[in-house]
């Protein structure tokens, strides 16, 4: 591979104030495969310098939506033109299969082109007339961009993370920092090369990877930032809002889930497979919406488990650039140890262990594991409650609608959750019962630009995607004109 040992400041490759590197791992061998530039504090306050620079005196916040959207649809065909090659390199940085890693870099120029469609309408829709009661005055509603925006993403959708948040932030006309995470940073350093060509002008999108001591607090603790944008785990965007607390930061948070699946006894016992095996196992279940609670209707259960375990035992497993392979490895060591130490504790808190858990007796050599299922889990223990973050499901029985939606709704979470049935009045009425963010009828996890994304409870705070996403990025202005030639009269009579 070529080096990344540079970061991308004020539309620049430049080196790392103190020279430091680390090392980016591929998960199928366990093997370095590139030097990755290590930012600290100094450079983060380069970076930050930049982007406030170039919102406060560049062209980029003053541009129209159209010439905006100009550069966003570049950005876009930059990467369908690199589609191959940058989905190749997240295979290797990241372990995912190579067919997801194309459709998941698919949706990234998706999202910079659904953005470039919102930022012309800006053009329209910036100025909307507010109407008063008092006919002496006039108002407007002004929308305008944040300002500078820094952006902390997660390792399991590296490219397609940051372009939910680039995206929206530089339609809107905010500038941005974005920090990749330190396991999977390959794909959105190349997001600075192809920003380049696409014109993007400098310090509008500044690119600093790093340890998340090292640049991501100081990111999110820096006080030229205007608004910050995290996706990740729980304990995570709490430091990163009592950082954004002290400053009255705009923050928006994407965080954890153990979002249920609500299985009825009329459904189709091989359709209800298929979709809690995409909800589940897709990505190697590291996914955030992951449906990893299934709620089953007693009368199909031991039917339903006797088919997942069949079809779960089949999958194949290995290099996410095999042909076939549907499971790659888990991301790093760490995540590896800590969903075998789930699996484990699953065991002693009495789960029953159907299925997987072991290391493929093909593969010597990376984070793999054999896909696992558990049956009868113990609706007060751990593996029900947290979040694993890998291919593990868990699975209980339920005997009544209210009983399923009660355990359902029994969560800290409240970012997705599906349901399965062929009456669809009683779909509809799970769906409006059930809180989150994020509600499936009859399928699990697919995911759209234009609709919105986030959750309830401790799963967030704000919504990405879809006009959502822009608003996220953007302030709005009252501007009120006293329209009458008389005196106001208060006091000058």
């Amino acid at each position: 591979m070529k080096s990344y040992d540079l970061l991308y400041i004020d539309g620049r490759w430049v080196s790392p104030v103190k020279g430091g590197t680390f090392d980016t791992i591929d998960p199928s061998t366990g093997k370095v495969i590139a030097s990755v530039a290590a930012a600290t504090a100094e450079d983060v306050d380069l970076a930050v310098t930049a982007a406030r620079k170039a919102f406060d005196n560049g062209p980029w916040p003053r541009m129209s939506g159209a010439e905006r959207a100009a550069v966003l649809r570049r950005i876009g065909k930059g990467i369908r033109d690199r589609l191959q090659e940058l989905a190749e390199i997240e295979v290797r940085d990241n372990g995912k299969p190579l067919p997801e890693a194309l459709w998941d870099l698919g949706d990234a120029a998706g999202c910079f082109e659904y953005y470039a469609g919102l930022a012309e309408k800006l053009d329209d829709d910036t100025e909307k007339p507010v109407v008063l009661p008092d006919d002496r005055f006039s108002s407007v509603a002004r929308k305008e961009p944040v300002g500078v925006a820094g952006a902390i993403i997660p390792w399991n959708f590296p490219l397609l993370m940051a372009a939910w948040k680039v995206a929206p932030a530089l339609a809107a006309g905010c500038t941005m920092v974005l920090k990749p995470s330190e396991l999977t940073p390959l794909t959105a350093l190349e997001l600075g090369d192809i920003a380049t060509a696409a014109d993007l002008p400098p310090g509008v999108l500044n690119i600093v990877t790093g340890l998340g001591k090292d640049a991501g607090a100081p990111l999110s603790e820096h006080p030229d930032i205007d608004k910050l944008a995290f996706t990740g785990s729980v304990p995570t965007g709490s430091r990163i809002m009592q950082a954004a607390a002290r400053d009255i930061k705009n923050v928006s948070l994407e965080l954890g889930g153990k979002s249920p699946f609500i299985v009825f006894d009329d459904s189709d016992i091989d359709a209800a497979v298929e979709w809690i095996m995409f909800g589940i196992f897709w990505n190697q279940g590291e996914v955030c919406s992951a449906t990893s609670r299934v709620l089953v209707q007693r009368c199909i259960y031991e039917r339903l488990l006797q088919r997942l375990a069949e079809e779960t035992r089949q999958i194949t497993i290995g290099n996410g650039l095999e042909e076939g392979v549907l499971l790659g490895p888990l991301v790093s060591k760490g995540q590896y140890d800590k969903v075998l130490e789930a699996v484990e504790r699953g065991k002693s808190e009495g789960a029953r262990l159907v299925t997987g858990g072991g290391r493929p007796a093909h593969l010597e050599r990376g984070y793999f594991m054999e896909p696992v299922v558990f049956a009868d889990v113990p609706e007060d223990s751990w593996v029900w409650r947290e979040e694993i973050f890998g291919p593990v499901v868990c699975i209980r029985p339920f005997d009544s609608e209210a009983e399923a939606v009660r355990s359902a709704n029994d969560s800290r979470f409240g970012l997705g959750a599906a349901v399965m049935s062929r009456d669809s009045e009683r779909c509809e009425r799970v769906a409006r019962a059930l809180r989150a963010g994020i509600v499936w009828i009859n399928c699990s996890q697919p995911t759209f630009t234009e609709a919105p994304w986030g959750g309830y409870k401790q799963s967030g705070i704000g919504r990405e995607l879809g006009e959502w996403g822009l608003n996220n990025y953007l302030e709005t202005k009252q501007i009120t004109r006293y329209e009458s030639d008389k005196p106001w009269g208060w006091y000058i009579k």
